[in-house]
């Protein structure tokens, strides 16, 4: 069961932020960036996703940027807002194309991953 978003926290420790409902995101599909048991991805990284990371994750095999109708997946555009896995958004930084994350809507188990000066260099809000 995934925690709650009065419970969860960002990377400041403060009140976890919405990251984005239209399109509905999220690993649950709340629209939080919020993680639980059955979330082995960890889809906590609020991000802005860019041309340049859609066409990097397409090529890793996770294409983003194609609608799924049947999974009401509406495809993601240059400028949405979606909860990356951190691994991800730390692979897309290695290879130059990590998007922009929203630091207040990002949960704070990113930073077992990623520290966070290094996500304060990519922050937009």
């Amino acid at each position: 069961m995934s925690e709650t978003q009065s419970e969860a926290k960002n990377v400041f420790g403060e009140p976890l932020q919405p990251c984005c409902t239209d399109p509905m995101t999220g690993y649950y599909r709340t629209g939080y960036c919020e993680t639980g048991p059955g979330d082995f991805g960890l889809h906590v990284v609020c991000a802005q996703v860019t041309d340049e990371f859609l066409d990097y994750t397409r090529k890793q095999g996770n294409d983003l940027s194609t609608p799924v109708p049947i999974y009401g997946f509406p495809g993601l555009k240059s400028g949405d807002r979606w909860c990356l896995c951190a691994s991800r958004w730390k692979e897309a930084l290695e290879a130059g194309v990590a998007p922009p994350v929203v630091l207040s809507a990002t949960h704070f188990n990113t930073l077992a991953t990623i520290p966070l000066e290094l996500l304060k260099e990519y922050a937009v809000d």
